[in-house]
């Protein structure tokens, strides 16, 4: 089996930015990584694969999961939980989007009375 990389420490600072900065949310080592939780669920967890690329995991709403599944590479659905999706991490990852979808992951897993605490766009609803 391939060892695998170490995140480099500027992508766990960058990812930390945007979690450690909500409420309880806490940074821990994971059993490979650096995961984030919030109470006892994670939010998103970092690491490197034996493929020697780097990926950040997180949650979603199912019509989300569906739609960052089909947009396909750098996203990818991950093989457990029904709403865990992920996206690789490299040169050209757009550092804001993923700012958008660590917070909605978030706002999925903790508490209402914390999520009700990040301030979030307003949600668009299509027109009838």
């Amino acid at each position: 089996m391939a060892d695998r990389p170490d995140v480099p420490d500027w992508m766990v600072r960058r990812i930390g930015r945007v979690l450690n900065a909500l409420p309880e949310c806490r940074e821990e080592s994971a059993w490979v990584g650096t995961r984030w939780r919030v109470r006892d669920a994670t939010v998103a967890h970092v690491f490197g694969g034996e493929d020697l690329l780097f990926r950040v995991t997180f949650r979603a709403e199912q019509d989300e999961v569906m739609a960052l599944q089909h947009l396909g590479d750098p996203y990818f659905r991950a093989s457990w939980g029904r709403n865990v999706v992920g996206l690789l991490l490299d040169d050209g990852t757009d550092w804001e989007e993923l700012r958008e979808l660590l917070t909605d992951s978030y706002c999925l897993q903790a508490p209402n009375h914390l999520a009700e605490l990040v301030p979030r766009p307003p949600q668009q609803t299509p027109d009838t």
